[in-house]
């Protein structure tokens, strides 16, 4: 067949229809899997009053300290106390950033009856409450979404009502909904239970930053297509005295409850907790369905400390390396980024370490007269620990 053949121009032209549909398809794949992901609506509780959004930016606005002397139903303060750290048995601090009234839940509601309700975790309860009013707030009917592929992705640490139900010592007070109501997998679990949702579903323990990672899997789930929406976030109770021992003996807790971030009268942090979700969907599904969109999540990143100078402590390099990974992973300009909401617990070691490398990660090349502005919502709850990374989320998209 000689040029010009009509057969062979046909087969060149449908070649070039096929190359140019596979690089529509290639670029709709990678745009997925960088779409950044609309948060439309969140729930909290947090200390001070802030039992959601609106009264947590009246918190905030006016510089608010919720740090308030350690609630009586939780323990006797007066027999646990010693301002001595080496004191067996004996914890350094009255006062933290906590909650209050944290018994109460209207368990029929969400169909549970009273002795199951008694059986479950605090931080259970506030997970479907919280969970349920970031739904309303993003003006979604929660009892409507039975049967949807939306993922739950929850931070959850400690489990001190576990211990008190099922490590009393006495095996003939374990009840038949000890488990259900206290394991981890639970927490994240039930709330996919009661609405009836099908999509991932996980409960998340990586210690201060589980809230953070929550969400990160959260906005992974959903570029891989796993899930249509995702709430993500995390909860934090203090309710045995356990926990604090410990971290009074091991010297990091600040005598006063209190994180003075970035200070030079930094003594350690102080104990906080609460509950924060937020709700989550792709860019292009929330622009489709008219979602009222709070702010964008454009990237994150994971990575691990390796072997630092020991478990608790924290490494530098590492911390610039997951900052560059994050920017890259968003296509962000590290001189873009003119605010950083910082772990910033309040302890001489960390902090130093953290404003060490984002001053490394960010700062090449800033003139003085754009600098890079950080913070730490720590300094008004204390530190909720595996609700600590939710809290300054919402914080920034309230700021924003």
């Amino acid at each position: 067949m000689g040029p010009g053949n009509p057969q062979t121009d046909s087969t060149v032209k449908r070649a070039l229809r096929a190359i140019e549909e596979l690089q529509a398809k290639i670029a709709a794949l990678e745009g997925a899997g960088n779409e950044p992901i609309a948060v439309i609506g969140m729930g909290c509780r947090f200390p001070g009053g802030a039992d959601n959004p609106a009264s947590f930016w009246h918190l905030l606005k006016n510089g608010g300290d919720a740090v308030v002397p350690l609630p009586r139903e939780r323990w006797n303060i007066d027999e646990y106390y010693d301002p001595d750290p080496d004191r067996p048995g004996k914890m350094t601090i009255r006062h933290g950033g906590f909650l209050e009234a944290i018994d109460g839940f209207d368990a029929p509601f969400f169909g549970i009856s009273p002795r199951e309700a008694a059986c479950m975790d605090p931080q259970h309860r506030l997970v479907l409450e919280v969970g349920w009013e970031a739904l309303e707030q993003a003006g979604i009917a929660p009892g409507g979404l039975k049967g949807s592929r939306t993922g739950v992705f929850v931070g959850i640490g400690q489990n001190d009502y576990g211990r008190l139900k099922l490590g009393s010592g006495d095996p003939e007070r374990i009840d038949a909904y000890d488990g259900t109501g206290n394991l981890f997998c639970f927490a994240a679990g039930r709330l996919s239970y009661v609405l009836g949702l099908q999509g991932p579903n996980m409960a998340i323990d990586t210690a201060c930053s589980s809230s953070l990672v929550a969400i990160h899997q959260a906005c992974l789930s959903l570029r891989a297509g796993d899930c249509s929406m995702a709430l993500a976030g995390g909860v934090h109770l203090v309710v045995s005295p356990e926990v604090t021992i410990f971290l009074s003996r091991a010297h990091v807790l600040a005598p006063d409850g209190r994180c003075k971030t970035f200070d030079a009268a930094a003594d350690g942090f102080g104990r906080g907790e609460g509950c924060g979700m937020i709700v989550l969907k792709r860019l292009s599904d929330a622009l489709r369905d008219r979602d009222r969109i709070l702010a964008l999540i454009r990237g994150s990143a994971v990575n691990h400390d390796g072997a630092a100078g020991g478990l608790t402590v924290p490494n530098e390099l590492a911390q610039q390396q997951l900052i560059v990974q994050a920017l890259q992973n968003a296509g962000v300009d590290p001189l873009r980024v003119s605010y950083v909401e910082a772990h910033g617990t309040g302890t001489a070691l960390g902090d130093p370490i953290e404003v060490s490398a984002l001053n490394a990660a960010l700062c090449k090349g800033r003139s003085a007269d754009d600098p890079l502005i950080i913070g730490s919502v720590k300094t008004n709850l204390g530190h909720l620990e595996a609700a600590a990374g939710i809290a300054g989320v919402i914080k920034v998209i309230l700021s924003l």
